[in-house]
């Protein structure tokens, strides 16, 4: 089974089940690290998701965690880590979720059990120069340095295209790992990394905020991505509170606003709020 076959099973089926949850009755309090707080894992640091302005906390993930913390009768409570902390942090009980744009993979889904909330699709980012004329995921990768956020999907996909480089007969792909994708974008920037991967709706971000500086090259890829909540492997009493509280947001017209607010494309919905509100009452 290929890597991108996987992916879009595995998608495909988080979305299906989490269309169907929508109609559960409410979900029956949780038990929480600390009483009265919902303590999410963060890594602050993957515009428009979870960043920092002004020293606060921002984003859709953020507005949106605050939506379903308020529906579930909680105070958020965030932790910012690096994001290869959050996993062994949720593992080990001191977060109650992980909210911060988690790509779902099959890995992943090993580790933690997941609720999804968005569909995303991914693209190559290039210097506007762009010297080393990379064209997109594609051969023009083979032997270029690549910037990635560790642990990140960014870095499975950079693994799976040093492989087909590989297989080719072709010069592997340099993958520099980074602590954040900020740090991967000045990579790209200074000229120490040829390109970097990031999402579309991070791509969208990052063109206009930085104009002049980057570009996205070749068509976007991995479209059928699903992002998610993480709870602790085996706790259906906090993935049921959470797709019940995420289903009263989107019926109250909240998730779709977020959506607008942060200037996301329509097809990261993974549902229909019509059917969703129909559901919800």
């Amino acid at each position: 089974m290929t890597l991108r076959f996987a992916l879009r099973t595995l998608a495909a089926s988080a979305a299906v089940s989490f269309v169907c949850s929508l109609s559960a009755h409410a979900a029956e309090p949780v038990k929480t690290v600390e009483s009265g707080k919902l303590t999410y894992g963060v890594a602050a640091t993957f515009a428009p998701f979870e960043f920092t302005r002004g020293g606060a906390l921002t984003g859709f993930d953020i507005g949106l965690i605050n939506a379903v913390a308020k529906e579930m009768k909680l105070a958020p409570d965030a932790q910012n880590m690096q994001f290869s902390g959050l996993i062994p942090a949720l593992q080990g009980g001191r977060l109650d979720i992980i909210n911060s744009a988690m790509y779902i993979t099959p890995a992943r889904s090993g580790q933690v059990d997941f609720v999804p909330y968005l569909r995303i699709g991914n693209r190559i980012i290039v210097q506007a120069s762009n010297p080393a004329k990379i064209t997109g995921r594609d051969d023009t990768l083979c032997g270029k340095n690549v910037a990635v956020t560790l642990g990140g999907i960014e870095e499975t996909y950079a693994r799976a295209d040093v492989k087909r480089c590989k297989d080719a007969g072709k010069p592997s792909p340099n993958v520099m790992t980074l602590p954040t994708a900020q740090d991967s974008a000045l990579s790209l920037r200074q000229g120490r990394a040829d390109a970097i991967y990031n999402s579309t709706p991070g791509t969208v971000q990052l063109l206009a905020e930085v104009p002049d500086t980057y570009k996205a090259v070749g068509p976007e890829f991995e479209q059928t991505t699903s992002i998610g909540f993480a709870v602790p492997k085996g706790n259906t009493a906090m993935a049921a509170a959470l797709k019940d509280a995420l289903a009263k947001v989107v019926a109250k017209g909240t998730y779709g606003k977020l959506i607008e607010k942060w200037k996301l494309p329509a097809s990261v919905s993974i549902f229909d709020a019509s059917a969703a509100t129909a559901k919800a009452n």
